[in-house]
């Protein structure tokens, strides 16, 4: 024997349908058909002189980092260079610590972190706590651990912001 059917239900059973612009379909369709531009990323960061890339960017991380500098907490570094990488080896950057300033360096690190674009953006935004990125392998060291982990704990203790005005005005 069948049950009958209640005639009509006491709310809506009209489930909302996700709205997405045309934009953001598009750039879904793009991310997932087009080649990765990693490779070519990295092919132009090669062909950028290394005076160029110390031009652009030693002045704005020394502006970001200028109080912890003040207050020795790079001193541990002097000396030392860490780099920098997006997944892959694709584009990356190494750095070290030399006469109390923050130096853009030519060559690999002692220590590399690696990971995605997405993991150094949450980093740099402090959305997440840098330990969870690196337990979630969303940000790797490799080489000296210790100066990596030690880069880490420092970046995380300090006070920072990192915001595009510090970075482009002098």
């Amino acid at each position: 024997m069948a049950l009958p059917l209640p005639a009509a239900l006491p709310f809506s059973m009209a489930l909302p349908l996700p709205t997405r612009s045309l934009a953001s379909d598009t750039a879904a369709l793009l991310t997932e058909y087009l080649p990765s531009p990693f490779p070519l990323l990295g092919a132009i960061d090669r062909s950028i002189p290394i005076p160029i890339k110390q031009l652009v960017a030693e002045a704005p991380l020394n502006r970001v980092f200028a109080e912890a500098i003040a207050e020795g907490e790079f001193d541990d570094f002097e000396g030392r260079r860490i780099r920098l990488e997006v997944n892959g080896g694709h584009p990356g950057i190494t750095f070290g610590f030399w006469a109390g300033r923050l130096r853009v360096l030519d060559g690999p690190g002692e220590a590399t972190i690696r990971g995605s674009l997405s993991a150094f953006k949450t980093l740099s935004a402090r959305q997440q706590d840098p330990d969870q990125l690196f337990f979630q392998r969303l940000l790797m060291i490799e080489g000296d651990t210790e100066l990596g982990l030690a880069l880490k704990n420092l970046l995380d203790s300090l006070e920072w912001d990192f915001n595009i005005r510090q970075l482009l005005f002098f």
